[in-house]
């Protein structure tokens, strides 16, 4: 394999700006297209972007990338990759696809073709005969067409990046960790000011503060897809953890704050952040929104509150909207930030939002309403 490959983070829609950030931070150039962000690298970055993206939902391997009108041109392009320097003669690849604006449209066909033309690259190199035996490391192969391109990728990743490895519990509809850790990053929060969340469910956002916080790489307390392929040296991933440890700053300082109105929820709260690490940097609270009591001067609140988009609901969050605004209007050096898909919001909370970002949270379109406080 050369030393010089192409990676692709893929993004949820509406964070492709904050996933190039933190692989500009990484040191890599990259170029941002809708859902990903694509760059070109050392096999090196392989564990440090697993390592460290907070915002991305994946790192893929890009193995080529060519156009494909037809089942045989597609065949052809995919038997001409070299899949041998990245699977290994046992190696498991299974193949999925997605097919958008494009001639060939049946998905089904497309991963069949691809699985084949795979298989007889492998075979051809490896000198195998019959059936590939496929018992050994994980590759995914995915085939993804674009307006007649086609993507060949492998997951490097395994699950998800949001998988940080920490969360024991969760409520009905948990924010997803990647997502809390991109709320975070789109304020200009410090870790010596303080933080709240007075919507805090599992314990989301104060955890993924407190590992911001601290530098504490997301991926430090996970396994990786990567981690097993032979051609990723060791000392790669040895020297990625060490970055890892030598980076992180368990000395500093954090007051941050999760509170929510279901004592059941603060419980899960408190057993997730002691996984993280965490127990003893976030302070947990049962109590509702309209007890909520601010002490310190230029802090930030960061919330994903209920939506009420069930009908019964909307009074309620409504009611809990008003309460929020009625509260920090006495507090204006705070900076606020919410995510809601209530359209009602501004109205509700008594305040029209310094800005606005259209974010999604799952298949929920959103607005992340934002408030920037007047800092002493």
């Amino acid at each position: 394999m050369s030393n010089d490959i192409t990676l692709i983070a893929t993004a949820a829609m509406g964070l492709e700006s904050v996933v190039a950030a933190e692989v500009r931070k990484l040191g890599y150039d990259v170029n941002v297209e809708n859902g990903k962000v694509t760059f070109n690298a050392p096999v090196s970055a392989i564990p440090r972007c697993n390592l460290w993206l907070r915002s991305a939902d994946r790192v893929k391997l890009q193995v080529g990338q060519f156009k494909a009108l037809t089942f045989e041109e597609l065949f052809e392009a995919t038997k001409a990759l070299p899949w041998e320097n990245v699977i290994t003669e046992d190696g498991e690849f299974p193949v999925s696809g997605k097919s958008v604006k494009s001639t060939l449209h049946s998905v089904p066909d497309c991963q069949a073709i691809v699985k084949k033309a795979i298989a007889e690259r492998l075979k051809l190199k490896y000198g195998v005969a019959g059936k590939l035996p496929e018992t050994g490391s994980l590759y995914k192969v995915e085939a993804a067409i674009h307006k007649d391109i086609a993507t060949l990728t492998i997951d490097t990743s395994g699950a998800g990046l949001h998988k940080r490895g920490y969360r024991v519990g969760q409520g009905e509809a948990p924010l997803k960790e990647t997502l809390a850790a991109a709320l975070i990053m789109l304020t200009n929060w410090k870790p010596d000011y303080p933080l709240t969340d007075p919507f805090c469910g599992s314990g989301t956002i104060p955890i993924e503060a407190a590992l911001i916080g601290q530098n504490i790489a997301p991926g430090f307390n996970r396994e990786f897809a990567s981690e097993n392929w032979e051609w990723i040296h060791n000392r790669y991933w040895e020297n990625a953890f060490e970055e890892v440890e030598d980076k992180a700053n368990y000395d500093q300082k954090l007051d941050i704050t999760g509170s929510d109105i279901d004592h059941k929820m603060i419980d899960i709260a408190k057993e997730n952040a002691t996984e993280a690490g965490l127990g003893d940097l976030i302070s947990w609270k049962q109590m509702q929104v309209s007890d909520l009591t601010i002490r310190k001067e230029n802090g930030y609140l960061i919330g994903n509150p209920p939506y009420g988009q069930r009908i019964g609901d909307r009074n309620d969050a409504a009611e809990i909207y008003q309460d929020l605004g009625n509260i920090m209007k006495e507090h204006p050096s705070w900076s606020v930030y919410i995510l809601t898909a209530f359209h009602a919001f501004e109205q509700k909370y008594g305040v029209k939002a310094t800005k606005k970002r259209k974010l999604f949270n799952g298949f929920i379109q959103t607005n992340y309403y934002q408030y920037f406080g007047k800092k002493h």
